[in-house]
């Protein structure tokens, strides 16, 4: 059974999130933006949905980039993937960043993100003296091969 999602309009300009295909995972997010906005390359912004979620204890909404934006502009989001967390209850803010070469305007009811809802698992966290070993051990970044 799917999980059940409240969503609360904040500004009568908040377009509520729908699954584009039947096979989608993500629902797009669309700017509550009273204006347009042009972003300039390198630069960021928090673009509010105006919306406002309660998800469903043991589940989060991951906020995810729109692929096209990201081909065609060079939009991503400055902490992909984002959260949301089942018990934040304000406006859902979309922080986004142009790593194109050139200024991009972001227009009212334009989808900017994806929120693809997902289960959470808490884990127990125990302290110990010792860790097992493993073939990588503490091998970092690039220890795996090219």
């Amino acid at each position: 059974m799917a999980p059940r999602v409240l969503i609360k309009k904040l500004r009568s300009n908040a377009v509520t999130p729908r699954y584009m295909t039947a096979g989608a995972a993500g629902l797009d997010l669309c700017a509550a933006l009273g204006e347009s906005i042009v972003l300039a390359p390198g630069h960021r912004a928090s673009i509010g949905t105006g919306l406002a979620f309660a998800l469903p204890e043991g589940y989060e909404g991951q906020l995810r980039p729109r692929s096209g934006l990201a081909k065609q502009h060079g939009i991503t989001l400055v902490n992909s993937p984002g959260t949301l967390d089942h018990d934040y209850r304000a406006e859902l803010m979309i922080l986004i960043i142009n790593h194109g070469q050139d200024p991009v305007t972001i227009e009212p009811g334009q989808r900017i993100a994806q929120l693809v809802i997902a289960p959470v698992i808490q884990a127990e966290l125990v302290e110990t003296d010792e860790l097992s070993d493993t073939a990588r051990g503490s091998g970092g970044f690039g220890s795996t091969g090219r």
